[in-house]
């Protein structure tokens, strides 16, 4: 009888974990709502690189149908649409919420802040993430790192940026808190779609805009209207961000929900690599082929005025409420500690390296 119960129970154990039991387990099927376009180069990527790998690792259990914004109608409804419910995911970028929560913004970069290799410490080691759960709670919303572009180009230019007389009157493309702080100076800031840029900045609506840096902007054919590159200020290390509707994440079953979390890491970091590789691609490319740009940075005195009014803005935010405080305060204490490691490696790195 023993030896009789051992192979009973040895039978309904190798039932229980083979493909067929498996397969039979429950099918979850989500829809995630992203910003972007179909086939949008780099940032689309992640996302379909994240569902991807839920689907091979889960055994087909998760699987994530993606909505690009053609398709939902709504490129900067996804917050709603994550929090509500009518998706169960979203792809965009946190400072896109600035209007419904300015806490949000502080999570995809600060102009002047951390560099991503920084940043992202900060997410997993820093405190980051916990005060990205305090915000995003109270609206039943799972915020986690989405994608990473590196450091962004300041734009592009028809005009030379010698003054800060060159800034007044100024019309702009540049959205968000680097805006606010470019209208303290004088210029107009606007936010136009991209599928409009190019028009814009070719029939003189905008007489300049930033959009990413070489490893998307080159396809856009900006260089053909606007001779100036300038390198940034206000976006060091763009986050986006996988939004998760926070009831669906715990209807899941924990072993999926750790699958799924993974997934999320990995596909950021691997936007990270990608932005890299096709800004390094298309930089060569721009020199080469294109020797008519002019890349600029900006004068020191134009860059310690905005710094300056960067600085007083984000004091404003700071007195005004409490956790943007707590955040702002977490960014800078946390930046400044890692700004030192960053100078005594890569920045003496370099240094060195450049002197060769």
């Amino acid at each position: 009888m023993k030896i009789k119960s051992l192979l009973t129970a040895l039978v309904a154990a190798s039932i229980a974990f083979s493909p067929m039991a498996f397969a039979k387990e429950k099918t979850y099927r989500w829809r995630l709502a992203e910003t972007w376009g179909p086939n949008f180069p780099v940032f689309g990527d992640a996302s379909k690189n994240m569902a991807k790998m839920v689907e091979e690792m889960s055994g087909g259990r998760l699987q994530i149908r993606i909505d690009s914004a053609n398709k939902h109608k709504s490129a900067l409804g996804i917050f709603d649409f994550v929090r509500t419910g009518q998706y169960q995911m979203g792809h965009s970028a946190s400072y896109y919420w600035k209007g419904k929560d300015i806490n949000t913004m502080f999570f995809t970069t600060l102009p002047f802040g951390m560099t991503t290799p920084e940043q992202y410490a900060w997410f997993y080691h820093g405190g980051g993430m916990e005060l990205m759960k305090e915000t995003y709670s109270k609206y039943g919303i799972l915020s986690y790192p989405g994608g990473n572009t590196g450091n962004q180009m300041g734009g592009w230019f028809r005009k030379e940026i010698n003054t800060l007389e060159d800034l007044k009157g100024l019309k702009m493309r540049i959205p968000g808190f680097a805006g606010e702080v470019l209208a303290k100076l004088g210029a107009k800031p606007t936010n136009i779609p991209s599928a409009e840029l190019y028009t814009a900045l070719e029939r003189n609506t905008i007489d300049a805009l930033e959009w990413v840096g070489p490893s998307l902007d080159l396809r856009m054919g900006f260089h053909k209207i606007a001779p100036y590159y300038y390198t940034g200020w206000h976006e060091p290390a763009t986050e986006l961000q996988f939004m998760v509707n926070e009831k669906a994440f715990n209807s899941l079953p924990e072993d999926l929900q750790h699958i799924l979390t993974v997934a999320m890491k990995t596909a950021a970091y691997d936007m990270y690599t990608q932005s890299t590789h096709e800004s390094s691609e298309n930089l060569a490319t721009l020199q080469k082929e294109y020797p008519n740009v002019k890349i600029r940075s900006f004068p020191p005195e134009v860059m310690n005025a905005i710094k300056a009014e960067n600085d007083k803005l984000l004091e404003e935010f700071a007195a005004a409420d409490p956790l943007t405080k707590k955040i702002l305060e977490s960014i800078h204490s946390y930046g400044d500690k890692a700004r030192q490691w960053t100078n005594f490696s890569d920045r003496a790195y370099l240094d060195n390296f450049d002197s060769k």
